[in-house]
């Protein structure tokens, strides 16, 4: 009944105020969000930080926990992913302070290492043009590259342009076979073993 009330206001032009479990997904989805553009920009591929991302995300983590109306599951819910993001943001802090001072830098250069007390989270990206949407392809790499170093296996020879080439021609190949527009990447870590798979994104 009372999603169906939403509906009905939302339908009607009100302004709906979303449920706490539509902030706390909003708010997975944003932590995940955030750490592949952060991946990205570790790896050359912005220019900048994502802060405007991290800002953002914090003050829905900041509005949610400050919300006393939450039951113990949805505490619980909140408390793992709070606990997620500090632990990605204590990550992030380090690697962008051994930027800052030089290291990680040249010839000093330090692989990012993952915190062991972070699991790995399962990234998904879609994309329309795998050969120009360097961007998108660039996310589906580096999650690649770290699903690969969670599980302990080589990533040395993978380097991103035999990455983008191979990815791309199979895509073509996939969007031919079944007639799809785009593509649906997934990159996980699967009884200790990365797996990465590709299907139409209908």
């Amino acid at each position: 009944m009372a999603k169906e009330r939403r509906e009905r206001m939302k339908a009607g032009g009100f302004e709906v105020e979303p449920t706490v479990e539509e902030q706390l997904m909003r708010i997975e989805d944003d932590i995940r969000r955030l750490k592949v553009e952060f991946d990205i920009y570790f790896n050359g591929g912005l220019k900048r930080p994502p802060y405007d991302t991290k800002l953002r995300l914090e003050s829905h983590l900041k509005r949610l926990g400050d919300d006393r109306t939450l039951n113990f599951a949805q505490r619980y819910h909140y408390n793992t992913l709070a606990t997620r993001y500090n632990s990605f943001n204590q990550l992030w802090r380090r690697t962008l302070q051994d930027r800052e001072e030089g290291r990680g830098m040249g010839g000093n250069a330090r692989p990012l290492v993952r915190d062991p007390n972070v699991p790995f989270e399962r990234s998904e990206f879609s994309c329309a043009d795998v050969k120009h949407d360097v961007r998108t392809v660039k996310g589906v790499y580096d999650a690649l590259v770290e699903a690969k170093r969670n599980c302990g296996e080589p990533t040395r020879d993978l380097s991103f342009a035999k990455f983008h080439r191979l990815v791309t021609e199979r895509t073509e190949a996939l969007k031919e076979q079944v007639g799809c527009e785009r593509v649906l990447f997934s990159v996980d870590v699967e009884g200790g073993h990365v797996s990465f798979k590709a299907k139409a994104d209908k």
